[in-house]
Order: structure tokens, then sequence, then C-alpha cells
């Protein structure tokens, strides 16, 4: 972080960092305390040892922590020179912000705003700077493709292809094609090749910051393609989006990362609403749900896969939408006599304005104290037919929770199994804030504004791309429901959706339709890299051996695919490592007594029964922090460092 003071008076520290029912009448409060004020986590050494993500020096800090600053900037780059990129990239891992830095300013931060009664500290200040590479960029710098391998279907093949060549499957379309993008869509002599992000609290200091980096890049020989600027909303909007509802609110909880509530174990502290999911769904390397195996290459330990998209808002034809169909529920019966747009805009997002969920206060927004966690009950557990959130509201066709259906008749899904399709997400308002009031000038219709939006994710397929493609554009998401649920109203495309109330038989259907008021004017696929992997780019060298990481546990049909060779679980129960024209180099002879393989955090990979008993082992018990290998020159390999304690017989055949 750059450690410039800042320049407005009221700011005296500068903290420096480096590299539904409407018979329910009555809206419950949340019962979470405030959280306590926070130390840093260097005077907290047993929490240090029980969270160790939050002393991560090596992963930049917007993927777990959070920039959370009031404004930034996006600088979208291009390259021309190699070396001169690389001379860059060198000065400027120094300055990237870690997950520790941040971690220990948001903590301080938040402390202060609590005790403040919700007011930001103005004593309280920084500076984050953060970078992420499209494939094109990491081929680059790398000198060669990053993948030995793209399987299809995986999150290698989508990050490949990029935004633009998927745009249809995720319904960018019409208006929100690419044709119409402002950035990502670019020909192949002006593609993308890195994402430059600054966030700071100071405007003032973020423009300094701008200007040097610029300075800094045309030096590099780079073009910048398209500079994105956002900030949050003044007023009364500040913290929420341009169609005026609080956002980011329901992030996942990472495990080792945030403190886990006492008498749960599941879900964050002073957040009873919050699962605590592995950190493996958006920090590769780390364990995933189910233990699963990631399948990338090393260099992407540490890193997170990163959607960036600019969607456009068309706020007054999405509040005159709510209005004519808010008439429409009223004539059929649907809506209380007294409603108003709002309460119709409400049941679209799942919520009112202020972040309250309408599931516990279907009449007017309640807000709890300050401090309190909104989600705390919110629970979907008993509204299989959407009576109190519609099975359309944005909130939920992104996140089920505990009300996922898989069927009319069914119980609802764990919540746990929805786990590995959770996305962290980093929203940012761009343009002013659209003012009826004065029509002519920069809040009117006509001016750009609308979300920055930003998610990270270890895997693109399962998590961005399935939640946008099965859920969110799915019409018959939840399945199974005549008539069908509809796509969701907010970010969906045009869609007729279903809005059930209760009746004195059951469920009452109204069908309405909804337009699209929100349109792509831009999407990236990009990847946030840890420290070490840029450091190694930055001199060119990329290690794309693919890391089978610590408690990852190897299931019947799991490929890990290194070009040249691959290590799988056959169907029968073998471990066994196959050349590129699929024959066997080396079989652990485990076939029939297999079920899985397990590669254990003290550096043993071991194949098991059914039962969980040893039939084969590689006998490297005892060297925590060991790494498997499948390695592009042929190799399957176990290293203490740089010690082979193990290798698969018939290596070396590339």
């Amino acid at each position: 972080m750059d450690a410039v003071p800042s320049s407005a008076p009221a700011r005296r520290t500068v903290i420096m960092a480096g590299a539904g029912a409407a018979a329910l009448a009555v809206c419950p409060r949340t019962a979470a305390a405030a959280t306590a004020a926070a130390a840093p986590l260097a005077d907290r050494p047993a929490e240090a040892a029980e969270l160790p993500l939050r002393a991560d020096r090596t992963t930049q800090g917007d993927v777990l922590a959070g920039s959370r600053k009031d404004q930034a900037c996006l600088l979208l780059l291009h390259f021309r020179d190699v070396v001169l990129a690389r001379r860059w990239l060198a000065r400027l891992v120094p300055e990237l912000s870690t997950t520790e830095e941040m971690a220990r300013f948001n903590a301080l931060f938040s402390a202060a705003r609590v005790k403040a009664g919700g007011t930001d500290p103005a004593s309280l200040s920084a500076l984050w700077t953060g970078l992420s590479l499209t494939y094109p960029g990491l081929r680059l710098f790398a000198g060669r493709d990053p993948f030995p391998a793209v399987p299809a279907g995986s999150t290698a093949e989508a990050f490949r292809q990029g935004a633009a060549l998927r745009a249809e499957a995720l319904g960018d379309t019409g208006a929100s094609a690419p044709a119409s993008w402002l950035f990502g869509a670019e020909e192949p002599r002006r593609a993308v090749h890195a994402v430059l992000s600054l966030s700071a609290d100071d405007p003032d200091r973020l423009a300094r910051s701008v200007t040097r980096h610029r300075e800094a890049l045309a030096t590099a020989g780079a073009t910048i393609v398209f500079r994105q600027d956002a900030g949050t909303l003044p007023g009364a909007l500040r913290g929420h989006e341009h169609f005026g509802f609080t956002d980011g609110i329901s992030q996942p909880g990472v495990r080792g990362f945030h403190a886990p509530d006492p008498e749960t174990g599941t879900t964050v502290q002073g957040k009873p609403g919050t699962r605590l999911v592995p950190a493996g769904e958006f920090l590769v390397g780390q364990e995933k749900a189910g233990q699963r195996p990631a399948g990338l290459p090393a260099w992407a330990t540490g890193g997170s896969f990163q959607v960036v998209r600019r969607l456009a808002q068309d706020v007054p034809g999405w509040w005159e939408q709510a209005r004519r169909r808010l008439v429409e529920l009223k004539k059929a019966g649907a809506a209380p006599p007294d409603a108003t747009a709002t309460w119709v805009a409400a049941r679209l997002v799942g919520r009112w304005p202020g972040g309250t969920p309408i599931a516990g206060c279907p009449l007017a927004e309640v807000p709890g104290p300050v401090g309190t966690d909104p989600d705390a009950r919110l629970t979907y557990h008993e509204d299989a037919q959407g009576w109190h959130t519609p099975l359309f509201a944005h909130i939920r066709k992104g996140n089920p929770r505990d009300g996922l259906v898989p069927g009319p008749g069914r119980p609802a899904l764990d919540p746990g199994v929805l786990d590995n399709r959770r996305i962290i997400r980093r929203g940012i308002p761009f343009g002013p804030a659209y003012d009826p009031q004065h029509p002519e000038g920069a809040g009117g219709p006509d001016t750009p504004r609308g979300l920055l939006f930003i998610g990270y994710q270890a895997d693109l397929v399962q998590q961005f791309e399935f939640v946008a493609k099965k859920w969110v554009n799915e019409s018959d998401f939840p399945a199974g429901r005549n008539p069908r649920v509809g796509a969701d109203p907010v970010i969906g495309p045009d869609s007729p959706v279903t809005f059930e109330t209760e009746s004195d038989s059951g469920s009452r259907a109204c069908t309405l339709r909804f337009g699209r008021y929100v349109r792509t004017q831009g999407a990236l696929y990009a990847f946030t890299p840890s420290l070490p992997t840029l450091l190694a780019l930055s001199r060119g060298t990329l290690d794309d051996s693919v890391e089978v990481h610590p408690g990852t546990v190897l299931r019947a049909g799991d490929v890990l695919d290194a070009g040249a060779v691959r290590l799988t679980l056959d169907a029968d129960g073998d471990l066994v490592v196959l050349d590129r024209s699929g024959a066997h180099r080396w079989s652990a002879g485990t076939a029939g007594t297999g079920h899985d393989a397990l590669f254990s955090r003290d550096g043993e990979l071991t194949v098991r029964t059914e039962a969980g008993a040893s039939v084969w082992t590689s006998g490297t018990a005892g060297h925590p922090g060991a790494r498997l290998l499948v390695k592009p020159s042929g190799d399957v390999v176990i290293l203490d460092v740089d010690r082979v304690l193990w290798r698969a017989p018939g290596g070396h055949v590339g």
C-alpha cells in the first residue's frame, strides 16, 4: 500500500501497509451482539494459529479480506514488450496489498466504526493495490501456455476461452452481447493482459496513485485499454447500488479466515446467518468442499479466478416497471391495498433497501442495531412455496441457502451441499446517482451508471458460471414447478415470473413479466495470482505442474492431467499413471480393493478401501508441507522442497 499521508484534514492517522407473508406483522430484530473491538492479529497469537489465512502475506488481500474502499479505479492493460512488462511487474509486486495487511486494517476499521455507532472513523485511511492477469496475460509473462492440458468442461477451458466466447451461454445476448462491450472483446492485438486495481478512502490520494501508475505503465510501453472509475454513492445511498438497495451483505464465511461461532462451529462468529465455507472454494490450494482436487497447475496455488463485469443499470426504467407490476398485483389481490413500488421491489430483491430480508419483515423495514447481522434469522427452510421470499427473488436465486427443494414433494437440500457454488463478491457502483429532479444534468437517465461487479472463486465453471446459467438465468429453477418460477428479475433476462401467495386452497399463482434493466457492458475472466507466482512471472518462469494439494481425496474418475502424463483413480479402484496415449505407465496394484486416494497433510499418498483401511502407500509420512506434483515432463513425484521423496516408476516420458 502506498504510504502517502492523507490530505484530508479530518484524517489524522494513516494506517500504512505494504505489498411474502402479509399475515406476519411483527419484524423480529436480530439478536447478534455487536462485534467487540479487535486488536491486530499479531497481538493475538492464539487467533493467528486458529485463523492462519488472516496472517497470509503471499496472497492478494482483496480475495478474502476485501479492500472495502470508497473509491476505486481499474486499469485494463495491454503490453507490447514482454521484457519491459516483466520489469514493470517486478517493481509492482512489493506494492501489492496482502491478505494480512487488509485483514489487519479492516479489523481496526470495523472496531472503530462499531465504537462510533456506525460512523466511519475519519482517523483511518488506506490505499490498496491489486493485480490480476487474463489468459493472454499469463501466456505473455510466462512465454508459453500456462496450462499443460485443458480438459473439456474445465475451469482451464473457461479461462482460456474468456468471457466473450462464453457470453451467449451466460445470457449476455442482445444489448448485452460482446459486440457492444466497452472491454473484454478486443481483437488479439489489443487484448487485455492485466487488471490493475487501485482503491482508497480519499479520492485525491487515489488520483495521485493513478497518475503515478500511468507514468510507470507508459515507461513499460503499456496501453490502457480501458479505465473504469467507481465509488460509493453519497448521502443516503452510501453502501447501496443504484436501484437503492444495500449491496454486498450476504458474503460467505471462509474457514481459516473468519472466526467460527463456538456454539455451532459451522457459522461465522457474530453472524449466525452466515455459513463457513472451505477456503479452497475461493483460494486455490486450500481444502475444497468434499476434499475435491483442484486439478490446476502449481502456479495457481494461492490465487483465485476473478470475474470482472460492468453492469449498466436503467434506474428509472426498473422502478417504473415495479410500479406497473404493483398495479397488476393489486388487481389480482396479491398485494396489500397500501403496498408501494418499494414493496414490489423488495420482493424482487428479497430485501428492503436497507438490507433487512423480507422473510421476517413483510410489511416494512425495521433494521436491527448497528453491528448486527441482518441475515441472522434468514431461512427459507419453511418457505418452500415462496410465500415469504419469492422463489425468483434475487438473493434467493443466487444463494438458495436451506430452501432449495430439488423437486416437488422432496425435502430441502442441506445447505452444505451448496458450499461449492458460493462466490465472494466485491461490487462497487460507477456513475452518479440518478436524480429525477435534475433529468438534464449528471443525475439524468442518460448518464452512464451501474455496478462494477468483481467476483472471486476457485472454479469458474462450478461457481460463477453454474450460478449464472443454472440458477439466475434459468426460468425452471427451482425445478419442477408449474407454472415455472422464472428468471432473476433483477439481473436475469426478460422472463415471466410466478408470484405465489397463500390462499384458502393453498398457493395462488400470479404471472408477471419482467424486462431486463441491467445490461452487460464489459466482462473479463482474470486470475489473481499469489505474490510468489507474480515474482516468478517477472522472471519469465512458471511452474505448470499439476498440483495435488494436501488434504485432497481422489475418487474414481478423477483425472489430474499434465498433458504428457495423467494421474487417475480407475473405476476399479486402481491408482494409475497414464501416458498421453492412455497406456499404463504405473499402477498401485489396488484394482478391486481401492476406493479413494488421500494425499495427507503429512506428505503421504494412500489408497484406501471403502472402510478407510490402507491398501497402498507412498511411504512418505512425516513430511508436512510436501507436494504431490504431476509434471508435464512425465514425472509424478512427491517433493519435500527440492528433494524427491517418491516417484512413480516409469517417469520421465516427456
